[in-house]
């Protein structure tokens, strides 16, 4: 034992019973002839006494002939012997080795060579994985740091480390040196490095920019500058930034020599924003504009580059005393739109991918750097697509027809409608007018009523030709979104792409019927059915409606009569206009016919003696 704890210590130190049991004979002999005799304290004395001797208590002499009273001595002497030992392994700065026995939770056990094992913290043996870096078996070193009540010795492994590697800690601060360490594991503010004892790295040391996400550095080895050291109190702050910018500085004075507008090198893309990339020259940072990224039109720089990226770029402009760098990286290519009017002829068809879908239409790439925009209203020939993502998305290989080419502003206009055929081209051959057709109603708006007759083709029922007797005011109030309807082709615009029907049609027109068997002058019965100011409305056949003014809302003498709605009269017809399809009627009218009729009818039977006025007036009063 005293081996592990003092190496310095020689073989002959260690007590064990062989080398005491002749000593113990030898003092027996020297005293006394017989082993039954009584020793004194004047028959012992300490130039007779082994050398180790002085250890036992000289007041009472036990009796060396007894093997238990040699058992106590010896078990004294081994006690004190450990607690010389144990003392002089607490010095913090003593190291010992000891032997991995196993490994709990907490804890791992070493023998150490005491009477008891030692045990080592968990969290000090642990690599950045989390997994123990010792196994059972293994020699260890360690510093004994104290005795616990409950049993057993705390033992250090780092301060053990520590001790061992801070002459190497204290000559890379001194001279400057970088060393290299792993990264254990992050920590309030920073990050804790390996060097074979725990040093500190602040999260602002650890590259030239801020870094926002530290854990990834976990289990990777850096080179670091010890920057601050405090032995006493072990602590140690280290610096990887300092390094970084050396290096910065020296790349940046190579790179200084050789930066000059017009000149193109090589740098890797540090970072990417909206309106471009950060591109690294060496110890400089240059920046590539969106704009000056491709011929064509990006939306966003990842379109093109990836952080990490190693490019090359053309110097445009450098300022030294500000060291500020634009790059471009389409100017080291032609502008393939100095010739796109020769190589994209009008009709010529051509394919591309889809960059992207807005809300008027799909941007089509058809090289590098030359794009193209198919509207919406070149997709398809119907009218019903809500939006271009119903026919394409990003990513797809489209043909498209070639309709116009604007070299100037940099525009193609592109068709895809074109490649399919018109259904609007052949439209009037199929249905001429007159064609009964059947549809269903797809659309309802103020004026009309949208019919889809097939596919593509929708056609219009004006709000007039819904009915001819109704007065519609909205189609609605005849159809149903949705409903399957029959209507009456009217008319053909190919070139408009428009169809005219009619519901009406279908039913014959009971005006044309009315004024065919109707003239001037026919006393008709009707009903009202609404007045105004003007006059009354009279329904005098089904779906035809008459207007009798007011003037003509009279008897046979000049009283009005209240025409009201819902009362039936006998009217005359006045007035007869077929193309405006109105019909005037007079009250008033009846009665004169009516009086006149009396009058012929009572001249019949006394027509032959002469009839004066009171006559006739006696006679309409019995009448």
């Amino acid at each position: 034992m005293a081996d592990v704890l003092n190496p310095e210590q020689t073989e002959s130190t260690p007590l064990n019973t062989e080398l005491e049991t002749p000593t113990l004979e030898a003092a027996a002999e020297h005293e006394a002839p017989s082993l039954e005799s009584t020793h004194t304290p004047e028959a012992t004395s300490v130039e007779h006494a082994p050398e180790h001797s002085v250890a036992v208590q000289q007041e009472e002499e036990p009796d060396l002939n007894s093997m238990e009273d040699f058992a106590a001595v010896l078990e004294s002497f081994d006690r004190e012997q450990a607690e010389q030992a144990a003392a002089q392994a607490f010095d913090d700065q003593h190291i010992v080795q000891g032997t991995v026995i196993k490994l709990t939770d907490k804890h791992v056990v070493v023998d150490v060579g005491l009477k008891s094992e030692g045990l080592i913290p968990i969290e000090q043996v642990l690599d950045h994985t989390g997994q123990p870096k010792l196994q059972p078996g293994e020699t260890v070193e360690v510093i004994i740091e104290r005795e616990e009540p409950e049993g057993g010795y705390l033992l250090s492994y780092e301060k053990a480390v520590r001790h061992r590697v801070w002459d190497t800690i204290e000559r890379a601060y001194n001279e400057k040196t970088t060393l290299t360490g792993t990264v254990l594991s992050r920590v309030k503010g920073g990050l804790t490095v390996d060097l074979g004892i725990k040093a500190f790295l602040p999260g602002s040391q650890v590259e030239v920019r801020p870094v926002r996400n530290l854990d990834v550095y976990i289990g990777q080895p850096l080179e670091v500058r010890i920057i601050k050291l405090n032995k006493k109190r072990g602590n140690v702050v280290v610096s990887r930034k300092e390094i970084l910018e050396e290096e910065v500085a020296s790349k940046r004075a190579q790179t200084l020599e050789h930066l000059e507008e017009g000149s193109i090198l090589t740098g890797t893309v540090k970072n990417l924003t909206d309106y471009g990339a950060f591109v690294d020259l060496g110890g400089i940072d240059g920046l590539l504009h969106i704009t000056d990224m491709s011929w064509g039109r990006l939306t966003h720089p990842r379109d093109l580059v990836n952080v990490g990226d190693e490019i090359q770029v053309k110097v445009l402009k450098f300022d030294r005393e500000k060291q500020r760098v634009s790059l471009g990286f389409k100017q080291l290519t032609s502008d393939p739109w100095l010739d796109a009017a020769e190589r994209y002829p009008i009709g010529a068809r051509v394919r591309g991918r889809v960059l992207s879908v807005t809300d008027y239409g799909a941007f089509v790439e058809l090289e590098q750097g030359i794009e193209g925009l198919v509207h919406v209203s070149e997709m398809t020939w119907s009218k019903r697509m809500k939006h271009p993502s119903k026919i394409v998305k990003p990513g797809d290989e489209v043909e498209t027809v070639i309709l116009a080419v604007n070299p100037n502003d940099r525009r193609i206009s592109l068709g895809m409608k074109q490649l399919m055929e018109n259904p609007w081209e052949h439209l009037s051959e199929r249905y001429p007018a007159g064609t009964v057709v059947e549809g269903r109603v797809r659309n309802l708006t103020d004026f009309g009523a949208f019919i889809e007759i097939e596919d593509g083709i929708d056609g219009l029922v004006h709000v007039s030709n819904l009915s001819w007797t109704k007065r519609v005011k909205h189609p609605s109030e005849a159809l149903k979104k949705g409903e399957k309807v029959r209507a009456v082709v009217l008319g053909v615009e190919p070139e408009n792409r428009r169809l005219s029907l009619g519901i009406k049609q279908l039913q014959p027109d009971v005006w044309e019927t009315f004024f065919a068997t109707h003239r001037v002058g026919d006393v008709v019965h009707g009903k009202v059915l609404r007045t105004a100011q003007f006059g009354a409305f009279v329904e005098i056949a089904e779906g035809i409606e008459g207007l009798c003014h007011v003037s003509e809302a009279t008897d046979t003498n000049g009283i009005p009569v209240k025409l009201e709605a819902g009362l039936e009269h006998d009217f005359k017809i006045i007035k007869m206009n077929p193309d405006e399809k109105k019909i005037g009627l007079s009250l008033r009218a009846v009665g004169e016919e009516a009086s006149r009729a009396d009058v012929e009818a009572y001249k019949q039977p006394v027509s032959s003696s002469t009839t004066t006025l009171g006559d006739l007036v006696n006679w309409k009063r019995e009448q």
